[in-house]
């Protein structure tokens, strides 16, 4: 498969993902990538740096203005959603507009528009949902693995992602904001663990789903760990002109937080099979012929994945991962 002279359109494409992944199918040379979301603003500071794509403004809860960005596309990168967890909390109807009934749409104009592949972004909040943003995105991988029951050609497959470092809304470039202000570091639960995921180890993920998908699979990459109480530490030292004398507060769980982030439970974990790197948890209706070899009840968390301790090593990491790009 390639990508040279496609057509390619990224929903929610002004979000952290949606920037970095234009980047990368820039390098393979598609006729045009159609960058679709419905903030103007952060689309005209997108386009100041990467003039040279395309820019539709529009919502995936919109099913005619979707079928007018969908003409002559050949991939889909669907990545448009709600993600904040309080947000979703307080207004549930929202997510599950944008995050279920939304993804329904472009997975229905995708198949009449004749796409070839579509990608959506999943999170591992949609694993044992106990948050409105979670369950409304359990929902879309639900809606779009099941797209390849039906006859046709369009293949459909989720990639799911732990903590990807420097997105909007992930923790990181909050403590470097309140660093950056002199407020105190609010640090939920010290024990809490996030996986460490960079935003390019993640648009990896999504390549090889577009490789590899043969319709119906969530695509998980593996990761390390750590606490948010280790990341704090680290930060203020790598961040504040106070260093340790920078203070922390300890506010406890937001509503609908889990203290563990869950990539693969243990009823997807008998239908997966991995390697090295990553993991791939195959639909039901195409269980693999070698089951995973697992003690009965393992899951994939942020808790029994490799946990970075190391001072030293967690700096490296902040400085690969980069800063968040001031529009996304």
């Amino acid at each position: 498969m390639t990508l040279t002279g496609s057509t390619v359109l990224i929903t929610g494409g002004t979000g952290s993902f949606g920037n970095r992944v234009a980047r990368f199918l820039m390098s393979k040379s598609p006729a045009e990538i159609r960058i679709y979301s419905r903030d103007e603003k952060k689309q005209a500071e997108m386009s100041r740096a990467l003039p040279d794509l395309t820019y539709v403004i529009g919502d995936v809860r919109d099913v005619a203005r979707l079928t007018q960005a969908m003409r002559g596309v050949d991939y889909v990168f669907h990545a448009a959603a709600l993600k904040q967890v309080p947000a979703c909390e307080d207004y549930p109807g929202e997510a599950m507009k944008t995050n279920a009934i939304g993804s329904m749409n472009v997975c229905e104009v995708a198949v009449a528009a004749g796409v070839r592949t579509v990608v959506a972004l999943s999170t591992d909040k949609a694993v044992k949902p106990i948050n409105a943003m979670g369950i409304s995105k359990a929902m879309m991988e639900k809606i779009v693995t099941a797209q390849n029951l039906m006859p046709g050609n369009t293949v459909f497959a989720c990639v799911r992602y732990g903590n990807v470092m420097n997105s909007r809304g992930s923790v990181i470039p909050l403590f470097r904001e309140w660093i950056r202000r002199d407020q105190p570091i609010q640090v939920t639960v010290p024990q809490m663990t996030r996986f460490l995921l960079t935003l390019d180890q993640s648009v990896e993920l999504v390549s090889r789903a577009l490789t590899e998908a043969r319709g119906g699979e969530i695509f998980v990459r593996k990761a390390p760990a750590c606490t948010v109480i280790d990341l704090a530490n680290v930060m203020r030292r790598k961040y504040s002109n106070a260093g340790d004398d920078h203070p922390l507060q300890i506010v406890g769980t937001r509503p609908g937080e889990k203290l563990h982030e869950v990539l693969v439970n243990e009823y997807e974990i008998e239908r997966a099979t991995e390697d090295p790197t990553y993991i791939t948890i195959h639909p039901e209706y195409r269980r693999p012929a070698v089951q995973l070899e697992r003690p009965l009840g393992y899951e994939y968390t942020s808790a029994n994945t490799e946990q970075i301790t190391d001072e030293q090593r967690l700096s490296d990491m902040l400085d690969e991962a980069g800063e968040m790009e001031d529009y996304v």
